[in-house]
């Protein structure tokens, strides 16, 4: 904002814009600044995408697409799911009757999933946890999971 409120200032130190002009748009920032919502008021902060979680039809098929295309190691297998690497994050292959997404995962600043739960069904939200795991729907119903930034399958 500092950057485009210099550009402003400028065009009205080099007569590109007239008094009138730079206190009208100076005002309609600042109108936007206070209609729109603070990033900082929410209660938690997103740190990373942990992971995806697939549903696939076949899991070898999968894993060795994923392994062939884009080089992923095997971190942990077995007969109905298969997590791949991804740097410090993960792919996770569920074996499920129809292929989609299963859920992705968001980790969050100083990740409590009893405070998170608390404050999720405060938001009118359903969630459920599971271990060290919360999920809940978000608005069109994909499954969202909060954790811990270094949560690992």
């Amino acid at each position: 904002m500092q950057e485009l409120i210099s550009k402003m200032l400028d065009g009205y130190e080099s007569g590109r814009i007239d008094r009138r002009q730079l206190i009208q748009a100076l005002a309609g920032m600042a109108a936007t600044a206070a209609a729109a919502p603070a990033a900082d008021a929410s209660p938690f902060r997103g740190l990373a995408l942990n992971h995806i979680a697939l549903r696939v039809t076949d899991i070898p098929r999968s894993r060795d697409f994923y392994r062939k295309l884009l080089g992923l190691p095997v971190v942990t297998e077995d007969q109905g799911a298969c997590f791949l690497g991804l740097g410090p994050h993960f792919l996770t292959l569920f074996r499920r009757p129809a292929s989609g997404l299963d859920h992705y995962c968001m980790a969050v600043e100083n990740f409590k999933p009893d405070a998170v739960m608390e404050e999720l069904t405060r938001q009118g939200l359903k969630p459920r946890r599971q271990a060290d795991r919360v999920y809940f729907a978000d608005p069109d119903g994909i499954t969202v999971q909060f954790s811990a930034l270094d949560h690992r399958p």
